[in-house]
């Protein structure tokens, strides 16, 4: 026998040597085929969650729209039911009015307007709005506006001694200072007139 294969045995050499490259093809062809199903799916996953973050998405601007519509309509509306309270008030003027034209007396008019102005503090108290006092009180430059200083005489500086109009707090803050009158010592009098 010689060392060189007849083509017979050449062709059962080669014959198992297919047969182990088409294995290795089946094994590629099947991976293949799996990954492709595994990013076909991962591809569906990606729309889905980006279908759901544009939902989000738009679910937040129009919950952003609605609290901005929501919080100009408070802003617009927010003195409803403080107007509504004061609204009887000017009933009360309007029936005060009629009176004093019908009897020409002033001391009806009187009564009546003091017992509108109880009325209408008693509704300004109720949203937290009340007067203060500030006639005998030192000057207060956060609660008080001088709008006139006169001699002080014999009494202390720095005194409101007349009340022009009356301040307001709306809950412990000012809502409006009082217009006062304050009394001064005559060197700084005549110091801010010379």
């Amino acid at each position: 026998m010689s060392d060189e294969a007849t083509p017979q045995e050449d062709s059962r050499v080669q014959e198992p040597a297919a047969e182990a490259t088409d294995l290795p093809a089946q094994i590629i062809q099947e991976e293949l085929t799996r990954l492709s199903k595994a990013l076909e799916e991962k591809t569906r996953e990606v729309e889905a969650t980006h279908d759901r973050y544009l939902r989000a998405l738009a679910e937040l601007d129009n919950t952003r729209k609605r609290a901005q519509r929501e919080r100009e309509e408070y802003v617009r509306f927010a003195n409803e039911s403080l107007l509504r309270e004061l609204l009887p008030v000017l009933d009360n003027f309007d029936r005060a009015i009629q009176a004093a034209r019908a009897s020409g007396e002033a001391e009806a008019v009187v009564a009546g307007v003091e017992l509108i102005q109880r009325e209408l503090l008693r509704v300004l108290e109720k949203f937290g709005v009340t007067p203060f006092s500030s006639v005998g009180q030192p000057f207060d430059p956060e609660r008080h506006a001088a709008v006139a200083r006169v001699p002080a005489g014999d009494g202390p500086a720095m005194v409101v001694v007349a009340e022009t109009l009356r301040g307001y707090l709306l809950n412990g803050r000012v809502l409006r200072p009082a217009m006062v009158t304050v009394a001064v010592s005559t060197d700084e009098l005549t110091a801010a007139d010379g």
